[in-house]
């Protein structure tokens, strides 16, 4: 006697969005699975906070028409995928293209976001492998890792491995990266005028 076991079914990003658990947490849909975003620690928290408040002055002080969402889902070009970036700054001329965004606060192209920020946790290796393929295979323009306690292989942060924000730009579709430590000040396509150092950012919160 043989028995058959049915396979799971995969979610789609439409899936995603319109059947989310309402159970107070949050999920990023991988492979076609909903994981459980891990709420991060206080200082993963402290830093997104400062980025976040910072890059707003710059916004208003400039009178860009960016603004940064509370949460803000994105559907990457695998079509069992969607992320829940740390911070995203997003396009508001460019929002209205954005099938997405007004049924369901997500976008799915990549000049909807002019930059997508990840701050590493536990497992480096998504931000720095499977979301910056993604990233750059859709198109967002730029592309943050900061990396505050060093935990990307020295492939990617240098050696000796230390504190890092790695800036990625798309220069003809492929990510060029710029890598920033200490008291360098960052350099950003989007945000030419910003005057900030990788410290202010480390140091944020103490």
């Amino acid at each position: 006697m043989t028995t058959t076991q049915s396979i799971p079914k995969l979610l789609t990003f439409d899936d995603y969005i319109s059947d989310y658990p309402e159970d107070g947490q949050q999920y990023q849909l991988i492979e076609g699975k909903l994981v459980e975003i891990m709420r991060p620690i206080g200082k993963h928290e402290e830093i997104g906070g400062f980025i976040s408040g910072t890059l707003f002055l710059e916004i208003r002080r400039l009178q860009l028409p960016y603004f940064i969402p509370n949460t803000a889902a994105l559907k990457p070009n695998p079509p069992h995928t969607g992320y829940v970036p740390d911070l995203i700054v997003l396009d508001r001329e460019n929002l209205i293209n954005d099938p997405y965004w007004e049924k369901a606060s997500s976008i799915s192209l990549g000049t909807s976001a002019k930059l997508v920020i990840e701050i590493v946790s536990s497992n480096w290796r998504d931000d720095y492998l499977k979301k910056f393929d993604d990233y750059e295979a859709l198109g967002i323009e730029e592309y943050w890792i900061i990396d505050y306690l060093a935990k990307g292989s020295a492939r990617y942060i240098g050696t000796p491995k230390e504190p890092t924000i790695s800036i990625y730009q798309l220069m003809d579709g492929e990510y060029q990266v710029n890598l920033f430590k200490r008291e360098e000040r960052l350099i950003s396509r989007i945000f030419p005028e910003l005057v900030l150092t990788a410290n202010q950012i480390f140091q944020a919160g103490n």
